[in-house]
């Protein structure tokens, strides 16, 4: 049996393999937007492109990496553990897939015959008339995109499952490519309509890319319509409120995205646009963090190591502590250089950058609550809790639109839609963590207060000087890319990555980049 040393070993490095590949997909995933704003810019084109994506983009949440991994993840663990026939953790992914297929395509046709209906009385509220004709055409085509990622998703739940993350890991890499590669080949003859092209291409790839290392580990993709086994039913029977709960944040996105198609041109843009950007650190770290130990907390919880389970969950807190708190008070700072960089050129001008940037900052505020938040609910999750989520997150939910209503009618507009949010899962993290203290006593709350004082305290001088360099050079940014803003950018961003890393080092904190022995041991 491997130590919790061994094991705290493996799951960082683990985590900073899934970083690292994460890292590379953000970086093509702002080429991306890149892309999108240079040739559509924040017009009305680029308000319904954006607008329209946001839809299967909210349902996979439901249907792929997001409700269904969370139900399937740790009933698969725990399978794996129990189970010596493997061909039972076979059938439980067949059950899986066929299921998907059995939900989805017709869940897809009805959207493709309703579409008229869905894009006009649910989803937006575009005044005019030829963009809402526009988003229904764009709907039609871009729904089939909800089917791929879905099957996507449980062929990568299988294999971080099995440790593996590498490979699922890359899938996003590729999808960014090819919907880059179909605007810039296709846009002059498909036009809004080549985005189309790239994101079927892509999530056809991503399934595709998966599936030698699936077959290899003696998985298949045949249909099995056999629902009547024990753990199928027990994915079910997670699945339905982990459904609810992640309805509750899909719906609570969709809402604020249509919040947003009702005010100000460009305002859907700048709030898609400003999601995508504060998703690279959180992609990066939060995302990868829990991609690693969710598992493990599965596997701890279905051998009823209570103790071990506590400590991974410290640990994994704890480093997304030390990761995205420096991360939002980089783009809280730096939010009108980053966008200015990556996006200001061609239709994308300072006007736009500037109410990008806007919505970034009032994201950036919330960027760890919100990891904290998504971190806790997977915790729950592996040890078979599934109503204090739904009830934490309908919590979240309506603080948030209500923050909405009343922030958006001030002169805040599309930037209060994203200072709600922070509110929001704030106020959540906090109930959240009262909850697993009190019902885990042994959860070991000095330490959690003594390492993330000591990190809030090394981020002090780093945050000095990145608000000080930032006022020095507080209008480079107005004219878009030249090579001094870029220059200055680069020099702050590497000054202050270096000034962190020196102080964690300083306040001895236990960062997973560097740290040797973990505070979960």
């Amino acid at each position: 049996m491997e130590t919790t040393d061994n094991t705290s070993k493996k799951s960082s490095v683990s985590a900073i393999l899934v970083m690292l590949c994460t890292f590379i997909s953000r970086i093509l995933g702002f080429a991306k937007i890149a892309v999108i704003g240079a040739f559509f810019g924040a017009t009305k084109h680029a308000d319904v492109l954006n607008a329209v994506f946001s839809i299967p983009n909210n349902l996979r949440k439901l249907m792929a990496e997001g409700a269904l991994s969370s139900a399937f993840i740790p009933v698969l663990s725990e399978s794996l553990v129990k189970e010596k026939d493997k061909a039972v953790t076979k059938t439980i992914v067949r059950n899986i897939i066929t299921f998907q297929v059995i939900i989805i395509v017709p869940l897809c046709i009805l959207s493709i015959f309703f579409a008229d209906f869905l894009i006009n009385k649910v989803f937006f509220e575009f005044a005019d008339p030829y963009l809402n004709s526009l988003a229904v055409d764009l709907f039609r085509w871009i729904i089939s995109y909800l089917l791929l990622i879905s099957i996507s998703a449980a062929v990568m739940a299988v294999h971080n499952s099995h440790g593996y993350f590498f490979i699922p890991a890359i899938t996003p890499i590729l999808f960014s490519i090819t919907v880059i590669s179909g605007i810039v080949f296709f846009y002059k003859y498909l036009g809004i309509f080549s985005m189309v092209i790239g994101v079927l291409s892509g999530g056809l790839l991503q399934v595709i890319f998966q599936l030698p290392l699936f077959f290899k580990n003696g998985y298949d993709l045949k249909p099995s319509f056999n629902f009547n086994n024990h753990y199928f039913k027990k994915i079910m029977k997670n699945w339905f409120p982990v459904v609810a709960t992640a309805s509750i944040f899909a719906i609570n996105s969709q809402i604020a995205i249509r919040f947003a198609s009702g005010l100000e041109t460009g305002s859907s843009s700048a709030l898609s646009y400003a999601i995508v950007f504060w998703q690279f650190p959180f992609g990066v770290f939060s995302a990868s963090i829990t991609t690693v130990f969710f598992p493990k907390m599965s596997r701890l919880s279905a051998s009823n190591m209570t103790n071990e389970l506590l400590k991974t969950v410290n640990t994994g807190v704890i480093h997304l502590y030390s990761l995205l708190l420096p991360s939002g008070i980089f783009m809280f700072v730096m939010g009108n250089e980053i966008i200015s960089i990556a996006m200001q050129r061609g239709s994308f001008i300072a006007e736009n950058t500037h109410l990008t940037a806007f919505v970034l900052k009032g994201y950036a505020a919330g960027i760890f609550t919100a990891g904290f938040v998504n971190f806790l609910q997977r915790f729950y999750y592996s040890t078979h809790n599934y109503k204090k989520p739904f009830i934490f997150a309908a919590i979240i939910c309506i603080i948030d639109v209500v923050f909405s209503i009343i922030l958006k009618q001030t002169f805040l507009r599309v930037g209060g839609l994203a200072i709600a949010n922070t509110i929001a899962f704030s106020v959540g993290a906090i109930i959240m963590f009262v909850d697993i203290k009190k019902t885990y006593p042994l959860y070991d709350l000095k330490l959690f207060f003594k390492q993330t004082g000591k990190i809030t305290l090394a981020l002090v001088i780093p945050s000095v000087f990145v608000i000080f360099f930032r006022t020095y050079y507080d209008s480079l940014w107005i004219m878009g890319l030249s090579i001094k803003l870029l220059a200055y950018f680069l020099l702050t961003t590497l000054v202050f990555i270096v000034l962190v890393l020196f102080f964690y080092k300083i306040f001895k904190i236990d960062f997973i980049f560097f740290s040797k022995k973990r505070s979960a041991t």
